[in-house]
């Protein structure tokens, strides 16, 4: 069985090197005709907080709050779903769109097919760049002087599909479009990017 979720395509790699998270959520808010640019998204939306070095420590923010660095810069790290979600749900109020978007961190990728794929709901999934392996570090200093560790090779893509072998992805880096990648490899890199996604459902509905 194969089934794919059409869902408009951008490439985040020449403006957006950093980006994968903010324009995976634009390619969502395309298929559901709310054209929002990503500009829009980024620069209205998306709460952001430089990195910044202070003497040879390196500071920033907690990615479960805010954005590290900027989408625009090539130096910067990423958000986690919490920042998206909180990103959507303003502008979902904002538009007076009934929309809500959810955090789904933990859910097994049979209910996340089940619950979302099979209902035409693409999901904002973090895994790693072309699937590569993941490495622990580097950290940085928050505000309250904790240390945090980011997992690089980070990257966030649409998910909008499935067939017996694949998992299909509109994937924002290098032009990759609408590509297939192994079941096994995808899932093995989406826990080691602590089992991250994020949904956009209609408001006042619950999908069990």
């Amino acid at each position: 069985m194969k089934k794919v979720i059409k869902v408009p395509y951008i490439d985040q790699t020449k403006e957006y090197p950093t980006g994968c998270e903010s324009i995976s959520t634009v390619m969502l808010l395309w298929y559901l005709k709310i054209m929002v640019t990503p500009e829009q998204f980024i620069d209205d939306y998306l709460i952001k907080e430089p990195m910044q070095k202070k003497g040879d420590r390196l500071y920033g923010p907690d990615p479960f709050f805010k954005f590290a660095g900027s989408p625009y810069d090539a130096d910067s790290f990423g958000c986690y779903p919490p920042v998206i979600v909180s990103a959507l749900n303003r502008l979902f109020k904002e538009k007076q769109i009934p929309k809500r978007a959810e955090d789904i961190t933990g859910m097994s990728m049979e209910d996340m097919i089940k619950n979302y794929i099979d209902h035409d709901i693409p999901v904002i999934y973090w895994a790693s760049i072309d699937l590569k392996e993941t490495i622990i570090g580097p950290d940085w200093y928050l505000s309250d002087e904790s240390r945090f560790t980011w997992i690089s090779n980070e990257h966030c893509m649409l998910l909008v599909g499935y067939d017996d072998t694949s998992y299909y992805f509109n994937d924002p880096w290098h032009n990759h479009g609408c590509i297939a990648y192994p079941k096994a490899l995808v899932e093995m890199r989406h826990k080691e990017q602590r089992e991250m996604a994020a949904v956009a459902v209609d408001s006042g509905k619950t999908i069990v």
